[in-house]
């Protein structure tokens, strides 16, 4: 469950697991283990992680359930309330999980030490050849304290991973044949920071020193893109232009509430100059509607700075109170149904901004990374653009898989991005 970095760790698990000998089934019936690696992000991920467990437990009661991730290390000792949790992990310990299962006896066990005084990058490598681009993380936890966030206390302090062991990484996965690498973390432009460096630091020597054709980054606060940062980003022919923004929210009020130390002004004068220095580059966000306190007329605010923003999509979701944050002692909470309410209108404003972003790019030529697997209905080849748009190309030449190719985009037309190599 979650994101792209417990995404990445779940499949390290299961590769240890496998390679211990552990065998993975499809089966509940079969199966002597259901480990759930869970996020803890909203209510609504908290209950569908115990929901999972108990009707693991219900479909086969001899089955040992694990919960690990990051409800299991805020709630740790609490989840084994629930007679349908047998095994709780916390963060540090659940890349060794193959130790764990072997030594757990039959009863209830809590493994989750204090994460908040973990100062070591566990380093974890993840090559799987059946992908066609590569994820790597490079960062863990986080040092600030938005109030709507729980994720700190989650995942403890940031941590960052030396630069000899990223560059050894991702010259082993170009010998493996990638051409494009992830840089993954829970905050990555908090990298170095705890050694005195910064992403760009890294980013100079992943240029110098790696022959990856392409790395794309992940989210980013809007106070770490520099204008150092932008300059670099823009004359390097690997850097894929697509930032995600974490904003969170597009008025001034709200954003001071959420302890966000930057303002919707300058954000949106950095949006320009993000989409004035780069070709068509995708600029993805993040909003929470509904946070505590933020009335009609503060929506309001939010939802005309959208509209009028260059963003390409906006991912959104209602504000979940999390017990432990400033957020959860702020008084006038809003109503469910109301940021419901502001997030279908949010969802509003990122499908017409979606629409308009690939809109503008019919016509133009796309240098695409061809994908491992072609489109499973139509069996065209697809691939991901350097602004990642998933196009479908007019080929079915299994020759131009995990290959670099130019594309011209065609048409936009049912929800596909259509073109045709040049």
């Amino acid at each position: 469950m979650g994101c792209k970095a417990n995404q990445f760790e779940s499949s390290i698990i299961e590769e240890n697991l496998t390679q211990a000998g552990f065998e993975k089934t499809t089966s509940i019936d079969e199966a002597d283990y259901y480990i759930l690696n869970s996020c803890t992000v909203t209510h609504k991920s908290d209950n569908e992680a115990l929901y999972h467990l108990r009707a693991a437990k219900h479909k086969n009661p001899d089955i040992k359930t694990v919960i690990t991730g990051c409800l299991a290390q805020i709630e740790k000792e609490d989840l084994l309330k629930n007679d349908f949790v047998d095994i709780v992990v916390g963060n540090d310990e659940k890349l060794d999980l193959v130790r764990v299962l072997n030594d757990t006896s039959n009863t209830q066990t809590c493994i989750a030490s204090d994460i908040m005084h973990l100062s070591e990058f566990h380093k974890a490598v993840l090559l799987d050849t059946t992908k066609t681009r590569a994820s790597l993380k490079i960062q863990d936890g986080c040092d600030n304290r938005c109030a709507y966030c729980i994720i700190p206390f989650a995942r403890g302090k940031s941590r960052s991973a030396d630069i000899p062991f990223i560059l050894e990484q991702i010259n082993n996965f170009v010998s493996h044949g990638f051409k494009e690498i992830v840089f993954t973390g829970i905050h990555i432009g908090l990298w170095g920071r705890e050694n005195g460096m910064t992403l760009l630091d890294l980013l100079k020597e992943v240029e110098e020193k790696t022959n990856i054709p392409r790395y794309r980054l992940g989210s980013l606060n809007p106070l770490e893109i520099t204008d150092e940062l932008l300059e670099f980003l823009q004359k390097s022919e690997k850097f894929c232009p697509h930032f995600h923004l974490s904003l969170q929210s597009a008025c001034n009020k709200t954003l001071k509430s959420m302890n966000r130390f930057y303002t919707v002004e300058k954000y949106l004068e950095q949006i320009d100059k993000i989409n004035e220095i780069f070709d068509l580059p995708f600029l993805g966000s993040d909003i929470i509607t509904g946070f505590a306190g933020e009335s009609n007329e503060d929506f309001e605010i939010t939802r005309q700075n959208l509209e009028k923003s260059g963003l390409s999509q906006i991912h959104t979701f209602p504000y979940s109170i999390r017990k432990g944050t400033v957020g959860a002692s702020l008084p006038n909470q809003v109503d469910d149904k109301e940021k419901e309410r502001r997030a279908s209108i949010v969802k509003e404003i990122s499908a017409g901004k979606y629409s308009e972003f690939v809109t503008k790019n019919i016509g133009t030529v796309r240098e695409v990374l061809i994908e491992k697997h072609p489109d499973k209905k139509s069996g065209l080849l697809k691939g991901v653009t350097k602004n990642y748009l998933t196009v479908l190309i007019n080929s079915k030449n299994e020759n131009l898989l995990n290959t670099l190719a130019k594309v011209k985009i065609t048409k936009y037309q049912n929800g596909k991005i259509y073109s045709e190599l040049v």
